[in-house]
């Protein structure tokens, strides 16, 4: 069965959304997970302004929410940040003027990692998310790592199966209906964030999402590794290890079989290394 109906929407939906794009000022610093070099933080540091600008936490996605928003002030702190507080809320309290005002004269804004549900399930359709956005449009910096990488589509992977139930060996197929998404905060419209790439072997569950939505690219993000996202719609591999692209945007005859294996043609891969830059308007490596 051919996806001629979703190709032809998911372009249309790409093509409306370039011009919300253009408008964003700021960066996107997504980290694939795993330890965080030294340097690596420095630059995320950098890019929001340096030591002496304002930083806010974001922790909800832990299953230890206040645990980890100590730990990321406490690395921020030690890095020489001084302006550094963190905001913890569920839906129901988010919009509160105390958190509200948190995020004023912010300019670096970071998702710690876990279960990005329970992220999204905190801040989808609150005044907290519209106003970090408004920190992304004015220029400043939106980071998150793991399950705070994952958010930042708009078609988010949340790390579950619909077909396949086993729990110890995951995304073992390449199927249709079988990888769970569900909406991310959209800070990137144009492709599908995955994480801990490499590392768990999640090649599978990407291609699979891609080849159902094949207008948007996939970037499968290694761990200790991140890619600085910019307002022109490229993106710079920065860190230890590799990023992976899946792109269908050109793909062929994408179906499935009577078993609901998905199978297509011409499906284009990138593996880039730091240092790499690529551009998601020509999709193509462009140094």
């Amino acid at each position: 069965m051919k996806l001629k109906l979703k190709t032809i929407a998911l372009f249309f939906l790409v093509g409306i959304t370039f011009p919300l794009l253009a408008q964003n000022k700021g960066k996107l610093f997504i980290i694939g997970g795993g330890d965080r070099p030294v340097y690596m933080m420095e630059k995320y540091i950098e890019l929001a302004g340096g030591k002496d600008s304002r930083f806010i936490v974001i922790p909800m996605a832990s299953s230890e929410p206040l645990e980890s928003a100590d730990y990321m002030v406490k690395e921020l702190k030690e890095l020489g940040c001084k302006n550094v507080d963190f905001i913890y809320c569920n839906k129901e309290n988010a919009d509160i003027k105390e958190n509200l005002a948190k995020l004023d004269k912010v300019t670096g804004v970071y998702f710690c990692g876990g279960d990005q549900a329970l992220l999204t399930a905190a801040l989808l359709g609150t005044k907290v998310l519209d106003k970090i956005k408004d920190v992304y449009r004015n220029g400043g910096v939106v980071g998150g790592t793991s399950a705070g990488a994952a958010v930042m589509s708009k078609i988010m992977l949340t790390g579950n199966e619909w077909i396949n139930k086993d729990t110890i060996n995951l995304f073992t197929f390449i199927k249709r209906k079988n990888v769970e998404t569900i909406e991310g905060f959209g800070f990137i419209q144009n492709a599908i964030i995955d994480q801990h790439f490499i590392t768990r072997k999640r090649l599978n569950r990407l291609i699979s999402v891609v080849l159902e939505n094949p207008a948007l690219p996939g970037i499968g993000i290694d761990e200790a590794t991140a890619i600085i996202f910019n307002p022109d719609n490229t993106f710079e591999v920065f860190g230890e290890n590799t990023v992976l692209i899946f792109d269908a945007t050109e793909a062929r005859d994408i179906m499935t079989d009577k078993n609901n294996n998905l199978s297509a043609a011409d499906l284009k891969m990138h593996l880039l290394k730091s240092g790499d830059v690529f551009d998601l308007k020509s999709k193509k490596k462009i140094n």
